[in-house]
């Protein structure tokens, strides 16, 4: 087999597991690299403004899945996927990073990471509507108990109401779970990594000249903290952590793979605490415990 065919086939998962429990891992993994996103964004943003973090982390990403397509010599998608591609372009590659990076300038990570517990409900929603699958009545009813404990969080941190940042998060919610649902389909149809990569080289022209423009009106002052952040979310949470979540996607389905980042906000408040020093409301750690005792009967609930 040439590397043009590895790369150009469907990913398997390894020998030895089965793909239910492959993909499990795999989707996994995306959770834990997503839940470094926000506390690299903070730190990101010691050294560059939010516009101009959100287009450098999207053009590093563009030319690291590029170099892997060029040394493959991937051939282009078919054009029936650019439709596709161009979705999660708009909403893991520019929407998603760049509503989250404003929300984190006046929002914690940690309350972030709570109200972010709301993504497996959007994207399982969201699956619904595309593939016209539906999960069971257990399913929904775990799914909207992680919901109601995230809603009610938000509601309480915020006074009773919502603020700039949260309108910010919610948004984010929406487009990418549209993002993560796409791709989940496309990542049925053709490796995940190429995936993103396409989504990524789709993005690049616009998000080189954004970092020109960005960078003219918010200068850079690096530290290592902010290089550090830039880094990690170009080809940790980006390129990385999208490939095999959605490798992760394809193998166990768009509504169970989505339950698994009930985790996140849990794991996102550890990282809060021990990368940036964050003190966390008492709140915080039991509605991020009680949207992760969701996850156990969401695995359970058959669709």
């Amino acid at each position: 087999m040439t590397a043009q065919d590895s790369a150009t086939r469907p990913s398997t998962i390894a020998v030895g597991s089965s793909p239910r429990t492959g993909g499990t891992v795999l989707a996994g993994l995306g959770v834990v690299a997503f839940s470094l996103t926000f506390p690299s964004t903070v730190w990101g943003l010691e050294s560059f403004g939010p516009w101009s973090l959100v287009a450098l982390r999207s053009t590093l990403a563009a030319l690291i899945a590029g170099a892997f397509l060029l040394v493959l010599r991937v051939p282009l998608p078919e054009r029936r996927h650019w439709a596709g591609l161009a979705v999660v372009a708009g909403g893991v590659v520019v929407g998603f990073p760049l509503l989250t990076s404003l929300a984190l300038q006046t929002s914690t990570t940690s309350h972030a990471a709570v109200v972010v517990g709301l993504l497996p409900l959007t994207t399982a929603t969201f699956a619904a509507l595309r593939t016209g699958r539906r999960p069971s009545r257990m399913f929904w009813c775990a799914a909207l108990a992680g919901a109601a404990v995230v809603i009610g969080f938000t509601l309480a941190e915020s006074g009773g109401s919502l603020s700039a940042g949260d309108l910010y998060l919610f948004g984010a919610l929406v487009v990418c779970a549209a993002g993560y649902t796409e791709g989940g389909r496309l990542a049925r149809l053709m490796p995940g990594w190429q995936v993103i990569g396409w989504a990524l080289i789709l993005c690049l022209p616009v998000m080189v000249a954004g970092s020109a423009v960005a960078l003219a009106v918010e200068p850079a002052r690096l530290t290592a903290h902010g290089v550090i952040g830039l880094v990690w979310v170009a080809a940790g949470s980006t390129f990385f952590g999208l490939y095999v979540w959605y490798r992760g996607m394809a193998a166990i389905g768009i509504p169970k793979a989505s339950q698994l980042q009930l985790a996140q906000p849990l794991l996102t408040l550890v990282w809060s605490v021990s990368l940036l020093g964050e003190h966390l409301s008492p709140a915080a750690p039991v509605a991020a415990g009680a949207v992760l005792v969701c996850i156990a009967v969401t695995q359970r609930a058959r669709s």
